[in-house]
């Protein structure tokens, strides 16, 4: 098995969020590895805001949306302990800002939860399989089930 030294985590706020993050978490202490956390936002409007901008953690956000996002994220990597230097809120595309994120910071996993999902997610894809067919690094993903 590879020695990752970056791991990059991709979260979002969904009831299985906290099953992924505590996945990374526990492997980057098995592994004594950087923890990096990316949550992309895809989902709320970010007028004259190109694609793969980060957005600041540290000032208030005049957007309401944006700013709950923030609360949410910053609450996140609060309680999983993450430097601030290794927090990444990015308004895009999920596939492309995690894997241009892994690449800037030479991480070594990405890990990402799946639904596994078949029929017509499955046809147009999820995250997890665009991730994985365009990460350069390894790639883990937390199986989620709606018994867990």
């Amino acid at each position: 098995m590879h020695d990752y030294k970056k791991i990059l985590v991709a979260i979002d706020f969904s009831d299985y969020g906290n099953l992924v993050a505590k996945q990374a978490k526990h492997l980057s202490e098995n592994f004594n590895a950087e923890l990096h956390v990316i949550h992309v936002l895809d989902n709320i409007p970010m007028p004259d805001t190109p694609y793969g901008t980060l957005i600041s953690l540290d000032m208030q956000s005049y957007d309401l949306l944006l700013q709950a996002e923030k609360n949410k994220f910053i609450q996140i990597c609060d309680e999983m302990d993450i430097a601030s230097t290794n927090r990444w809120l990015i308004w895009g595309t999920p596939k492309e800002e995690i894997t241009q994120l892994a690449l800037r910071e030479k991480i070594d996993l990405i890990i990402v939860g799946s639904h596994g999902r078949h029929g017509l997610t499955a046809l147009m894809g999820s995250t997890a399989k665009n991730v994985i067919f365009h990460a350069k690094c390894d790639v883990l993903t937390v199986h989620l089930r709606d018994d867990q």
